[in-house]
Order: C-alpha cells, then structure tokens, then sequence
C-alpha cells in the first residue's frame, strides 16, 4: 500500500458518503434585470440535501422555487454564493460543463411529461443512454428494468397516445431513473395530473425514497409539500422553513397559497 493512503473500513466509507451532501447550496443570490426593474430572486439561501434524503421545496408564485430548481438542476448560475453537486463546484462551472454535470448526475421529472411521440415508452426511456453511448442491448435491459420498477413492465411498447396521463409521468419518472443519477430531480410532477392519480405519482415517489434514492420535489401544491419527510418553504426569495412537513393549516398560513381556489381550478 502506498505511504500516506488513507484505508477507510466500510463502516466507515459508509459514513463518508452519508456525510457529504448530494447538493450544497451557500449564500446563494440571484438578481437579474426586467426591463427597468431590478429583480432579487434569491436572498442569501443555503441549503443541503443529504443521499436518501426526500425535500419538497413549496411557496406561491414568485417566491423564488423554480429559480432554486434551476440553480439545483444546473439549469443557471448564481449571481453570487457557492452550490456544490456531489462534491463538484458547479457555480463556477462553464455552461457546457453544467450540461455534463446535469447529464451525469441529475434525473428530471416535468409537468409536461415531454414523451416523444412516435416512441414506444421502452424507446422513450432508452434516449438518454443513446446519449451517454450506452450500447443497445444495455441500454434495452436498463429501460426495460425501470420500466418495470415504476409498474409498467406490461406497457413497454405502448405510445405515449395510449397510455394515461398517470402513465406517461411513470414513463417520464423511469427515463430520469435510467442514467442512475445521484438526485431525483422533480418541478410539479403531479401538475397536469388530477387528484387520484397525483396521489399514485407520489406514493411512488415515495417507494424511490424508500429504495434510497435522493429526492428533490419542487411544488406549489400544499397537499404535495405535506408528504415528504422535510419541507422547504419559500417566501420572496428566501427560506422561511426548512425542517419537518408543516400540518396544511399551518402550510398555508406561511404560503399564503389559497388552496380553495386551486381545488376550484381543479374541478
């Protein structure tokens, strides 16, 4: 053994690993100008998700979440502060590394499931192996496989036209999957969904969590924010609370999101 390497027993390797965030956010602004208008999306947040961890991030339209998701999903960079992804500083980091780093480590779920259409769901999952240059017969055997996790084995071939609204976000969830990313990455899942199949959306949610896969879910439905294990709350650019689920009364006290009238939109 080489003198001066560090031999870490399993246990302890283990530890490592649960230590060190999946994602780091320190100190994060974001500004930006709108016509003659200065604009502070984001106000000096910070925020750490550990492996195996299930967030909701939640708060009204302009609070500053679908900013948040962008700088997580290295979809856009900070005015200033630091966000690390899987020990990777990618604040500093060039658009086309930022690609790299959304590639390699990052699964998206959408409101729009974006399936293509002609596309049996098995092809739909298999794109982004293509990708990653992952060879046929794999790239078949890993689709198929999340395919099966997400409870569509049986619909492989079928196209995005005859699969439900429900099913195609469990194709959309098995694609994010495929790459096997180090975060689960999800902005209004459940959206375009009605309630019911909303609910099936996010008890597989929470069967991935369970499996130990790290889950970040952007929404501004309350209902939603309320089944994860922690919950972030977003208010004019800023963390109003980050710790255990708030009760829905309380949740929409803080939001102020009026949860009657998104039932109504929803009738």
């Amino acid at each position: 053994m080489p003198t001066g390497t560090l031999m870490l027993s399993a246990s302890q390797q283990a530890s490592f690993v649960q230590q060190r965030p999946v994602i780091a956010l320190r100190n994060i602004t974001k500004s930006y100008w709108m016509e003659q208008t200065h604009v502070s999306a984001l106000n000096s947040v910070s925020l750490a998700v550990q492996r195996g961890e299930f967030v909701t991030i939640v708060g009204p339209s302009g609070s500053g979440k679908s900013t948040l998701m962008n700088m997580i999903g290295c979809l856009d960079r900070p005015t200033s502060g630091e966000y690390w992804l899987v020990g990777h500083l990618a604040s500093q980091m060039k658009r086309a590394e930022l690609a790299k780093m959304r590639n390699r480590y990052i699964g998206f779920v959408f409101q729009g499931f974006n399936l293509l259409p002609r596309d049996t769901a098995i092809a739909n999952v298999a794109l982004p192996l293509i990708y990653s240059g992952v060879g046929k017969a794999e790239r078949e055997k890993r689709a198929r496989q999340m395919l099966e996790l997400v409870g569509l084995g049986a619909r492989i071939h079928h196209r995005p036209s005859q699969l439900s609204g429900g099913q195609q976000q469990r194709v959309a969830i098995a694609r994010a999957l495929v790459t096997r990313p180090s975060l689960l990455l999800a902005d209004e899942p459940t959206g375009a969904l009605d309630s019911r199949t909303s609910k099936e959306i996010m008890e597989l949610f929470k069967a991935l969590h369970r499996q130990g896969m790290t889950v970040v879910l952007v929404t501004h439905d309350p209902g939603v924010a309320t089944s994860a294990e922690r919950q972030v709350i977003l208010r004019d650019g800023s963390i109003i609370h980050d710790g255990p689920a708030l009760p829905l009364a309380e949740l929409l006290a803080a939001t102020s999101i009026d949860y009657e009238e998104k039932d109504a939109r929803e009738a």
